[in-house]
């Protein structure tokens, strides 16, 4: 691998197509798997470029652009809510990249389907390989609260993915919820 001159690591578009596929799991996680991903997947690696020079050698690359990713994800749904929705769409462009199984279209469902803190606890910790610690710091809370976030979203994305025709309503969505329930 070749580094940039005179910074020791690797050239930007190295860092691009090691991480373009996680980093486009993220925005399609958060936003779902329609244009808008694509656009925060774009202005996501736009903002590293303008970043990288001042990255410290040693910094994890990875969690740096899944930060980013986060944010770009998170602009696209504020715009959403200030700009109109077209009523007419255009065929989504299948994707080689960020799309779970396409036999599986209901993981994508069933992700949308869980509480926000949920969804982003598993798709920061498990399809963006952040630690707890970095979960934290992006939705909120504490390590542990995240780690617990995460856990129960797993658990209910087996819930739903074993018995998709339940009713969610029925179903508890946290700890919260079950010790409420009792």
């Amino acid at each position: 691998m070749n580094s940039s001159p005179g910074t020791g690591r690797a050239p930007f578009e190295t860092v691009v197509t090691e991480h373009g596929a996680t980093v486009l799991r993220v925005c399609r996680a958060v936003l779902g798997p329609h244009a808008d991903a694509d656009d925060a997947w774009a202005e996501t690696f736009l903002a590293a470029l303008r970043a990288w020079p001042e990255l410290p050698v040693g910094a994890n690359v990875q969690a740096w652009l899944v930060t980013i990713a986060h944010r770009k994800a998170i602009d696209v749904i504020r715009a959403r809510g200030r700009h109109a929705v077209p009523a007419d769409r255009l065929p989504e462009r299948p994707s080689r990249h960020g799309n779970p199984d396409p036999a599986r279209p209901d993981l994508w469902a069933a992700l949308a389907a869980l509480p926000e803190k949920q969804r982003l606890s598993v798709v920061h910790h498990h399809l963006g390989g952040l630690p707890y610690r970095d979960v934290a710091a992006l939705v909120g809370g504490t390590e542990a609260r995240a780690r617990r976030a995460a856990a129960d979203g797993v658990a209910a994305l087996r819930r739903l993915l074993a018995d998709p025709e339940a009713d969610a309503s029925a179903r508890p969505s946290s700890a919260r919820t079950r010790r409420a329930a009792r």
